[in-house]
């Protein structure tokens, strides 16, 4: 496509999102698979979603339900979606269907892919120097039309927002943890709203195998926390904290 989408189409296009599940305090948009989540996000006909997503798992479910500030944070988003297998287990008993799960650090890999194919221009924002460069890198030999990339040590806000303005970017992600990321992308949407956001944390480092993830048996078998709890037992303590959620889930709170 030589243009994103002709303002004619752009006009008649009315996306429709999902059913909300409330999970905890949060709602939580039901799309069936990642495809679904694409195709909401760049659609076959349409203009690019104007708007932001983060990722939910049981970690925020919990922090927000005491944290009214990171709740204000999630509810901002536009998109809401599971990225955690006990929210995805929480939405199935609800919905009564079933309903897959979106790994963050996936979706972003899919919908890069798709960018490249309907020739959406990506900015990226975060992670270290030689990491951003990595990654900025490998996805314009994918196809990718890159048109700025930003590493998280920018000291000048004010002239990052300048510079995603003038690049004419549709799609803009931000690796630089939560809830700091998602803070940036509220920020930086008031100034230039006609673009869709998405906050990536360690997503740079996987892609360009600097962080190694974790094999795919595990991913499938929905152990991947266990993967990185084996990997970095310095997250026990994160990880302890989940055993509220299991008691949530049993007793139906979730």
């Amino acid at each position: 496509m030589s243009e994103i989408i002709s303002e004619t189409v752009a006009e008649n296009f009315t996306a429709t999102m999902p059913e909300q599940i409330s999970v905890g305090v949060i709602k939580v948009a039901a799309f069936k698979n990642m495809q679904a989540l694409l195709q909401y996000i760049i659609p076959d006909a349409g203009p690019v979603f104007a708007g932001s997503a983060i990722a939910i798992n049981p970690e925020k479910v919990l922090s927000a339900s005491n944290n009214a500030a990171l709740r204000r944070v999630i509810e901002a988003a536009d998109i809401r979606y599971a990225d955690g297998i006990g929210v995805v287990k929480a939405m199935r008993r609800r919905l009564g269907r079933h309903v897959e799960r979106i790994p963050g650090c996936e979706l972003w890999q899919a919908l890069m892919l798709r960018a490249a194919s309907y020739q959406v221009p990506v900015f990226i924002i975060g992670a270290k120097p030689e990491v951003l460069a990595q990654t900025r890198d490998k996805l314009i030999a994918s196809g990718t039309t890159v048109v700025g990339a930003v590493d998280g040590y920018f000291k000048d806000e004010a002239a990052l927002i300048h510079q995603i303005k003038q690049s004419d970017a549709r799609i803009v992600s931000v690796a630089m943890g939560s809830p700091r990321q998602e803070l940036l992308i509220q920020r930086i949407r008031q100034a230039h709203p006609n673009c869709f956001y998405m906050g990536v944390g360690g997503t740079y480092d996987v892609y360009t195998g600097n962080v190694k993830r974790a094999p795919l048996l595990w991913c499938k078998l929905n152990l991947e926390w266990a993967y990185r709890l084996l990997s970095q037992p310095s997250r026990i303590g994160r990880q302890l904290g989940l055993l509220r959620y299991l008691w949530w889930y049993w007793t139906g709170k979730v």
